[in-house]
């Protein structure tokens, strides 16, 4: 079953290589949606895919890429989008 997520990432997340990381382990799922810097400092992710694989990749953006510290995760269900068949980073 597929699904879409939306994330707001909070935490030392700009500047250490969090959207190229977030990137890399959607593309090795073969999930589709972005990411991008968000004015207050955070990181929002937008993610769909096999449900199962959505949360694998739930659980590696929890940890981050070494230099980064999450302190909070804000995931929220969305709607579908049919026409998405890639993942990006925006901005």
């Amino acid at each position: 079953m597929e699904k879409r997520v939306n994330v707001i990432v909070r935490g030392l997340v700009q500047g250490v290589g969090f959207r190229m990381f977030v990137l890399r382990e959607a593309n090795m799922r073969e999930l589709s949606g972005w990411t991008r810097n968000l004015p207050d400092d955070t990181v929002e992710i937008e993610v769909q895919g096999d449900s199962g694989l959505v949360d694998e990749l739930l659980n590696r953006v929890r940890t981050g890429p070494s230099r980064s510290r999450v302190t909070a995760l804000a995931v929220r269900e969305t709607n579908l989008v049919t026409t998405e068949t890639k993942f990006r980073v925006l901005g």
